[in-house]
């Protein structure tokens, strides 16, 4: 059982600078664990899960107030589980050490190899949004790669905080693995910290702070942001199936996913049927609201934002569309907020300028691809894009001419969860990739490594240099042509 808890700044410093060189002295011990460690490793990540999966969820949804149990299960229980077994499945293969080629130089009896080593300790920042998905997500891959890790978890995830604080040590001692409560100033600190790599996902406002704190000992960052990232419908593609794929994911964990459908560009003449689809499938999939299938909004802050939002778009000329037919209200306890459409927005509006975070979905109208290109390359690069369309010669033209971290044809968010792609950011959404082969790689030190063999051909070029030397280098010159 984990039981440090941070309290003031000094403490907090003191008892996570304790844990750090815990953790670093178990590394030195046993800096290169076997496959067999690995997989075991991973196992108790997932028998962690198993054993405790109804109360990851109920705690989940504790720290939202309402949390739709089956996007818990769905989002955050089933991809962890998966890509436990995924990866165990392709462990051998990624530790395998790599031979490379032998330049002219070291010939005829040298060799070379690139050894996946552990960096060490590997410190991760979760945000609250999907806490066990982004906790056990990256630690798949940091303990595949034979590491350990020093968990940061969110101020509005206390419920799970203390559970997984509780539990943890049954599967792990706390120099392998160590789950932090943010008690207030614990983030700074933390990024502070010189672990030999540091993953953060969060707002690109934070994730700017972390980076700089981390850039004090050189440690090297993977940071997953957000951004706007939109999906485009094709004139070509039947808007019914837009509106069912699109509205999923919009309204799925009440929009509170860095990579769901900010806005949606959509031809002129598709909007209206488009708003008429919405409707029905809306109060088809959500008659109440209050029904625990919807997720409420994270916190009382953020539910107020969200209303402000609205009525700032409203303010400044935006139609906005009720999906719930008048439900919802600012003074909600249980924070369910109402979803909407919005129409004729414009770029002077809230909406328009920063991540939304909520079930909020202004639509753009567009008259051909190039205006939509070069809407989106505009502002910062998103998180992702969603093109849909059956005419391949336009899908491709949307992934060559906008460029984002991931993409997902035909519908949205779905790349995220494919164990054999990776999933990051560029430009303003982050820097960095996790998931997969490049996970392991990432948590990785590709150590290359040069075997000399008894013969050294370099002898021939050693001082006093003199006609043989010369003749050596003109060979060697000519063998580059």
């Amino acid at each position: 059982m984990n039981t440090q808890t941070l309290t003031s700044d000094n403490a907090q410093s003191a008892a996570l600078q304790n844990l750090l060189a815990r953790q670093r002295q178990a590394y030195l011990a046993d800096p290169a664990p076997d496959y067999q460690q690995r997989v075991k490793d991973l196992k108790s990540l997932a028998q962690m899960i198993r054993d405790h999966q109804d109360e990851l969820v109920e705690a989940v949804s504790a720290d939202y107030g309402n949390r739709s149990h089956h996007e818990t299960l769905f989002a955050e229980i089933f991809p962890a589980l998966d890509g436990v077994k995924d990866t165990v499945k392709r462990l051998k293969k990624w530790m395998k050490p790599q031979r490379r080629h032998v330049d002219f130089t070291a010939f005829p009896t040298s060799s070379t190899k690139v050894i996946p080593q552990p960096l060490g300790v590997v410190g991760v920042i979760v945000p609250w949004n999907f806490p066990v998905n982004l906790s056990f997500g990256p630690l798949i891959n940091i303990f595949a790669a034979g590491n350990r890790a020093m968990v940061k978890m969110s101020e509005n995830s206390r419920n799970l905080t203390a559970l997984l604080r509780r539990i943890s040590g049954d599967y792990f001692p706390e120099d392998k693995l160590v789950f932090l409560e943010e008690t207030g100033g614990v983030g700074i600190e933390f990024s502070k910290l010189k672990f030999d790599h540091l993953i953060f996902t969060g707002s690109g406002t934070t994730g700017r702070k972390v980076m700089a704190a981390a850039a004090e000992n050189l440690t090297p960052v993977t940071l997953e942001l957000g951004g706007k990232s939109p999906a485009i419908v094709g004139p070509d593609y039947d808007t019914d199936t837009a509106v069912e794929r699109v509205l999923f994911w919009k309204l799925f964990n009440a929009g509170q996913i860095c990579t769901t459908v900010d806005y949606l560009l959509l031809p002129e003449d598709k909007v209206d049927a488009f708003i008429e689809k919405a409707k029905k499938v809306f109060k088809k999939r959500y008659p109440d609201i209050q029904n625990s299938d919807y997720t409420s909004v994270i916190d009382e802050r953020s539910f107020q934002r969200i209303w402000d939002t609205l009525d700032d778009a409203t303010q400044k000329g935006a139609t906005a569309i009720d999906l719930t037919d008048g439900q919802g209200s600012r003074e909600d306890p249980l924070k369910k907020f109402p979803a909407h459409l919005l129409i004729n927005v414009s770029e002077d509006m809230e909406i328009m300028q920063r991540e939304i975070f909520g079930p909020l979905l202004p639509i753009k109208t567009y008259k051909n691809r190039e205006e939509v290109a070069a809407y989106i390359n505009n502002g910062d690069r998103p998180l992702a894009i969603y093109p849909f369309t059956n005419d391949k010669n336009l899908r491709d033209y949307y992934i060559d001419h906008v460029m984002s971290g991931g993409v997902s044809v035909n519908n949205a968010v779905l790349h995220v969860g494919q164990h054999d792609i990776p999933f990051g950011g560029v430009g303003e959404s982050g820097m960095g990739h996790y998931h997969g082969y490049e996970g392991f790689l990432t948590f990785s030190k590709l150590r290359p490594v040069f075997y000399q063999g008894p013969l050294d051909p370099l002898k021939l070029l050693m001082p006093p240099y003199g006609n043989l030397a010369n003749k050596m280098m003109k060979l060697m010159l000519r063998l580059t042509k």
